[in-house]
């Protein structure tokens, strides 16, 4: 379980709003229905504002049946230079699922859909000298990206996972809960050795994944996204990276990672490092994000500013599978624009929903 103890009377408010946006979606949902037709069972909502095909309603006095199952994917297309791609239309898209092609029912640009935001912050002592800088420019970011209707969590990682701040759109509370974040031990003294069991622990960087895609995101709605400040050094987690990367698939959550780290805190203590950078690729570049390296706390600014422009540029794509099986599988996605040489940056794949 997360440790939520400092963050519980805002916790309230941001279940409050995060329970009257899913209101706002079932209304959306039953708007186009007929008076008195049957809900089935819906997977994701699309998009407000989305492109969606016209159907043809059925003659008075009959029932119509509708079963959503809709697939949303986010997708940000840059050329090879790395500037983004943002006059594309639905037409100029093809989206495959284990190889066969997909109808695109839903597309908007710009995606203006709620954002769910969680900023989590390494705190273990490898991150002393680079927090300072993290605290600032996590700040500036989240007055930058955040709107009205937009949620954001606040929550650190080292020996434990601790929730500093639940779901707000209040920025001064967001603020603070940044503010709070502190080094494991205060820096002071050498890396925490072992727990009960034997597990050497420090950063637990999975568990706190893992956890923020069950426990805090897995029922909310639109577009989720995680912004890991974290060197990728996993130390002591009960989840293995895997099983994190899962939790984060099944929860439709987008992860972005700013790779950041003080590389002479391992040379100090002869303990190796090197490994943080493909943990964080595979979580990443697998849920449609990427990493973003630092390596000088100068261009933090900078990293968060990528990110930021990433998120206002997303096309959104929305398709019903043909494959109509409930059948828990992970289901491979790719999306490619038809012409023009460019880079689509996308999730690998999604899990289908079981019985």
């Amino acid at each position: 379980m997360i440790n939520t103890h400092r963050g519980s009377a805002p916790a309230l408010v941001g279940k409050l709003v995060s329970a009257s946006r899913w209101i706002l979606a079932l209304v959306l949902t039953l708007a186009f229905l007929a008076p008195g037709a049957p809900l089935n069972w819906a997977r994701q909502e699309p998009a407000p504002g989305a492109q969606q095909d016209q159907k043809t309603l059925p003659p008075p006095g009959q029932t119509l049946k509708v079963a959503i199952e809709v697939v949303n994917v986010y997708a940000v297309v840059k050329e090879k230079s790395g500037h983004f791609v943002t006059d594309l239309n639905k037409d100029d898209f093809e989206i495959t699922e284990d190889n066969v092609p997909q109808e695109i029912k839903y597309f908007s640009k710009q995606t203006d859909t709620p954002l769910t935001l969680g900023m989590m912050i390494d705190t273990s002592p490898s991150q002393e000298k680079v927090l300072p800088v993290e605290q600032e420019q996590a700040k500036t970011f989240l007055n930058q990206v955040l709107r009205p209707k937009d949620l954001a969590f606040v929550l650190h990682f080292d020996l434990e996972v601790e929730l500093l701040q639940d779901f707000t759109a209040d920025l001064q509370r967001l603020t603070h809960a940044i503010d709070e974040t502190v080094i494991n031990g205060g820096g002071q003294g050498p890396m925490p050795s072992t727990f009960p069991g034997g597990d050497i622990g420090g950063t637990h960087l999975y568990d706190a994944v893992w956890l923020a895609a069950n426990e805090l995101l897995k029922n909310e709605v639109g577009r989720k996204v995680l912004i890991l400040m974290t060197d990728g050094e996993d130390q002591g987690s009960k989840e293995k990276l895997a099983t994190a990367l899962e939790a984060a698939q099944r929860s439709d959550v987008i992860i972005y990672s700013i790779e950041i780290s003080d590389q002479g805190f391992y040379r100090t203590r002869g303990i190796g490092f090197g490994g943080g950078d493909s943990v964080l690729r595979k979580l990443s570049e697998e849920t449609g994000g990427r990493v973003v390296p630092v390596k000088n706390p100068k261009e933090t600014a900078a990293a968060f500013e990528q990110i930021a422009r990433e998120l206002r540029t997303q096309y959104l794509l929305g398709y019903t599978s043909t494959n109509t099986k409930h059948d828990g599988t992970f289901r491979k996605i790719r999306v490619d624009v038809k012409s023009g040489n460019y880079k689509v940056q996308t999730r690998r794949g999604y899990y289908a929903p079981s019985r």
